[in-house]
């Protein structure tokens, strides 16, 4: 598998490649994030391993744009800022996933494991659209419609809320979650779900009688009014 990586610390970079090309992985590197974006459109990498800070350039500003291109990358970010608030504000802006520096190689390999298992789970094939309120999921297209307008999700947002429409006003644990959407068994210590559903119930704000609800111990449910 191919994998872009895109870190501005030269050594760092050096040893990275140097690990995933021994495990068998085709890896290009690229220390100026300009170049980035345009690489991206170019040869499409199935994974992006990107850090945060490029100098004074955050990478968070050309996240955006890779997540909106046809095929879009999974994106790993890596970085020294290790508050919570920057995990989420990464996490928010579209990163698949985010390490923070310094960190186990073992662990980069398991991370990137994980978005290949990610990439590679079978899609449900369903004929039909499913509604609910003034949300429509066109399974075929890949398209939501809320209140007739298209909601631009990114695969993940879409993921979810496919999961929860499938499963409307029943209450889907966290392991459950975490096993469908990001093919894990095991919590990844992450508020990860708690990002994605935030990002889901700001983008259906439109539709009073729409809620995701937090039950406490037991998970979240889509549920109408």
């Amino acid at each position: 598998m191919k994998i872009l990586l895109a870190d501005d610390e030269k050594p760092l970079l050096n040893f990275l490649a140097r690990g995933l090309r021994a495990e068998g992985y085709e890896c290009t590197c690229l220390n100026e994030l300009h170049e980035v974006l345009p690489f991206i459109k170019k040869h499409m990498p199935p994974v992006v391993v990107l850090d945060r800070l490029f100098g004074s350039q955050d990478s968070l500003s050309i996240i955006d744009s890779i997540k909106t291109l046809p095929s879009p990358p999974m994106v790993l970010m890596l970085t020294a800022l290790d508050e919570v608030s920057e995990r989420v504000k990464g996490l928010e802006m579209g990163a698949d996933d985010y390490l923070c520096k310094p960190f186990d190689f073992d662990e980069l390999l398991a991370r990137i494991s994980a978005l290949r298992r990610r990439m590679s789970a079978p899609q449900q094939v369903n004929q039909n659209n499913i509604k609910m309120g003034g949300l429509e999921l066109a399974l075929q297209e890949r398209i939501v419609f809320l209140n007739g307008e298209e909601l631009a999700l990114t695969k993940i947002e879409f993921e979810l809320l496919l999961y929860f429409a499938e499963n409307q006003n029943k209450v889907l644990s966290r392991e459950r979650i975490l096993s469908r959407i990001w093919q894990t068994y095991s919590d990844p210590n992450t508020n990860i779900i708690d990002v994605y559903v935030s990002r889901l119930r700001k983008k259906l704000e439109r539709e009073p009688q729409l809620s995701i609800q937090t039950l406490r111990g037991n998970g979240y449910r889509l549920a109408l009014k």
